[in-house]
């Protein structure tokens, strides 16, 4: 049976007119998105094996483009929308917090930090740069490393915070293995650079790790920085 005739309040497109868009399933969200389905299969039917292929909307959202483009009824086109729609919820992440001191809101923060981390397979190190007023001037990821560790100089990462003028920073890492546990390395690094940019009267707000979803670990929140 079409969509179209399935009862107005089931369809996907006119739930999510009545209700918003927090009232659709991952299945329903994504048939939205697919906008048609294939011979055989509605695009909410065509939604539900997506998902179940690839295990999770997580999965497919972070599907590189050959395994996306092999499933039949996609292409180069649907990856490419896809990749725009993941880009902009990030820059919609970004625009919130640029618009406020980044301390009122800390959960926000962390899910900014968990977007842009969470799917790298090796440890990234970034860092957030701020102003006076604690908002964001820029977030930049400084150092890439292998699956178990990231090579973190502070000379660069003072030169970094100067260059941007910053008076305060938090820094992330992501823990490829998903678990969020700060190592005996993550609080040595840290503190290290604590005391060099402190030297420079630059303040460290917080170090968060990213794990697996939407796990994450605050350093400030725990009392360790």
């Amino acid at each position: 049976m079409a969509i179209t005739d399935w009862p107005i309040e089931e369809r996907p497109r006119e739930k999510l007119l009545q209700r918003g868009a927090s009232a659709l399933s991952d299945g329903e969200l994504l048939a939205i998105f697919l906008r048609t389905g294939i011979s055989g299969k509605t695009a909410v039917d065509l939604a539900r094996d997506l998902l179940e292929r690839f295990g999770g909307l997580r999965s497919l959202l972070e599907s590189n483009q050959k395994e996306f483009c092999n499933v039949l009824g996609l292409g180069i086109a649907k990856y490419t929308q896809l990749q725009a729609c993941l880009e902009m919820s990030r820059r919609y992440l970004a625009s919130t917090l640029s618009e406020k001191d980044i301390l009122t809101d800390p959960q926000n923060t962390k899910r900014y930090l968990v977007a842009h981390l969470r799917s790298y397979p090796f440890e990234v190190f970034a860092c957030l740069f701020l102003d006076n007023q604690n908002h964001i001037l820029a977030f930049e990821e400084l150092f890439r490393g292998t699956i178990n560790s990231a090579s973190v100089y502070p000379r660069e990462v003072v030169k970094k915070a100067l260059n941007h003028n910053a008076a305060a920073v938090i820094f992330a890492h992501n823990h490829p293995s998903g678990i969020a546990e700060p190592s005996q390395a993550d609080k040595k690094i840290t503190q290290h650079l604590k005391e060099a940019l402190a030297l420079i009267d630059i303040r460290v707000l917080d170090h968060i790790i990213v794990g697996d979803g939407e796990s994450s670990l605050s350093f400030a929140e725990q009392g360790i920085i």
